[in-house]
């Protein structure tokens, strides 16, 4: 396939490969060279008219715009201004008991697809079934530091315990994740640290954690363990650096005490249903919202009916698209949260003084990408068709099963720790321009076109562009299913493999 126009409604159609002056396009002869990804006008439009793309508006053209030739972020202009007041129009369908669901190609069209199409019958993983309930993924041991002062004993302290025992048999890892924070902060931010530290402490991913605090700073070790709550201590060890005469062989000393522990723990069957997926885009292209975010989509559905859980973020990467995930709120309640999540982030903008509607990036409109009605269109069916049962704040962990909703940035770093301090066990990230790095869960790359999969072999984990080269979404889906069990189960995605593992926390006040 050449190009592809997704929705009937369309008066454009997007470039699969870079197409040349001269090829007929839905029978427009091109005027001009259009890259993939870009989108080619089938219809002339008048300045002011509205380009609709997935059937729906994605902004108005600044100029007229001839059939044939190529529309892209110089010329069209976002619709999207101000706050807006929503209304709650329940637009979706209970599952039925079958798991049979009809699922929107990504030509259009509509197919009723069932496991049996995917291959996708009831599976299981082999993960890590913890004491309080909880299964983790990965048996790893995290050495946490409270505040950004220790960072360098926390790298030395794991740094040391490694050359000790180099092997650390039965045991994914053993790493730190150093931050900035945790001092000079005040009101939200220092909450936003003290939560992300204490969700990660919790998280099951985490054999066992040794947490390590200076002493002098604002999160105080004391306060910060009654935030934390009760916890397994032959896994969670904390210590004060002021309080030791030797901070590193102490520290070194507990991380043997919880490697005894956690080297114990073996995998064992659990089904898909205790599966929680973060899903995430970053460095989109105009085939994001084409290949990988839909696959995305199904995936998120099948886990759903498993059982299991997806958790959408990225909040403003939804305008332009929100009303669509507020309609399918499972109630009133429900929808009242989105639109708080919604609004609260829109004023979050404004008590900034940013504009709202800053978006895309460079690298995004390079892509093909040209509003955030646009990027928020394609973002928004990473989780397919499902009903939203959940919306958390940002730093609550997850409590209810199915699609959920979390209240963070766009940024790849943070949101991505978000999703993991929610209680994710991995994220699933799609992206067309291609990113190395891994949060401190494992972090699977999905390219959206074949050439960055080929040039990227060591980011990219696995190559959605096959469906614009005629691959059926029946068989990508399985193997990605496939794909996602078996990283589940251990296989470690390239982030990982090349030790990228890192957290970001949400900063939004001043720093003392």
């Amino acid at each position: 396939m050449k190009y592809i126009k997704i929705n009937p409604a369309d008066n454009v159609a997007v470039a699969l490969q870079d197409l040349t002056a001269g090829e007929v396009v839905e029978g427009v002869k091109l005027l001009v060279d259009v890259p993939r990804g870009h989108k080619i006008v089938l219809q002339d439009l008048k300045a002011g008219e509205n380009v609709i793309k997935y059937g729906f508006p994605i902004g108005h053209v600044a100029r007229d715009a001839a059939a044939g030739t190529m529309v892209d972020h110089s010329c069209i202009k976002t619709n999207l201004e101000g706050l807006l007041e929503y209304k709650y129009e329940p637009s979706f369908v209970e599952p039925s008991s079958t798991r049979t669901k009809t699922f929107s190609t990504h030509k259009g069209s509509e197919k009723v697809l069932s496991d049996s199409d995917y291959g996708l019958e009831t599976r299981t993983f082999k993960g890590y079934r913890r004491a309080d309930g909880q299964v983790g993924i990965r048996n790893q041991i995290w050495v946490i530091p409270t505040v950004g002062c220790v960072n360098g004993i926390c790298e030395q302290i794991v740094a040391q315990f490694k050359a000790q025992n180099p092997a650390h048999e039965g045991v994914d890892a053993v790493v730190c994740f150093p931050h900035n924070y945790g001092c000079s902060q005040l009101g939200q931010d220092h909450e936003n640290t003290r939560t992300v530290l204490s969700d990660m402490i919790h998280h099951p991913n985490a054999g066992g954690v040794l947490v390590v605090s200076l002493g002098c700073e604002n999160n105080q070790l004391d306060a910060f363990r009654e935030l934390v709550g009760p916890v397994d201590e032959s896994r969670v060890k904390m210590f004060v650096c002021q309080k030791v005469e030797d901070e590193v062989a102490y520290g070194v000393e507990r991380l043997k005490e919880i490697y005894a522990v956690a080297s114990q723990d073996v995998r064992t069957e659990v089904p898909v249903s205790e599966l929680k997926v973060g899903l995430k885009c970053g460095g989109s292209d105009g085939l994001s919202g084409i290949t990988a975010n839909p696959l995305l989509g199904v995936f998120s559905d099948w886990i759903v009916e498993q059982g299991g859980t997806t958790v959408l973020t990225e909040v403003p990467e939804m305008f332009g698209a929100e009303t669509i995930l507020m309609n399918r709120c499972q109630d009133v309640a429900t929808f009242d949260k989105t639109v708080s999540l919604i609004n609260d982030f829109k004023e979050y903008f404004m008590k900034q003084g940013m504009p709202v509607y800053e978006n895309p990036s460079p690298g995004n409109k390079a892509g093909g990408i040209s509003t955030l009605e646009e990027k928020s269109l394609g973002c928004t069916q990473k989780c397919g068709s499902s009903i939203v049962r959940g919306v958390l704040k940002y730093g609550e962990r997850l409590s209810v099963k199915g699609l959920n909703l979390l209240s963070a940035p766009g940024n790849d770093l943070v949101a991505s720790t978000a999703l993991a301090a929610a209680g994710c066990q991995v994220v699933l990230f799609t992206t067309g321009r291609g990113t190395p790095f891994g949060s401190f869960v494992p972090t699977a790359k999905i390219s959206t076109n074949t050439p960055l999969a080929e040039g990227k072999p060591n980011w990219i984990d696995f190559n959605a562009g096959v469906l614009a080269q005629g691959e059926p979404m029946d068989s990508v889906a399985a193997r990605f299913t496939d794909f996602v069990l078996a990283v589940a189960s251990g296989e470690p995605v390239n982030s990982e493999r090349h030790g990228i593992r890192e957290i970001a926390i949400f900063k939004s006040g001043v720093t003392l």
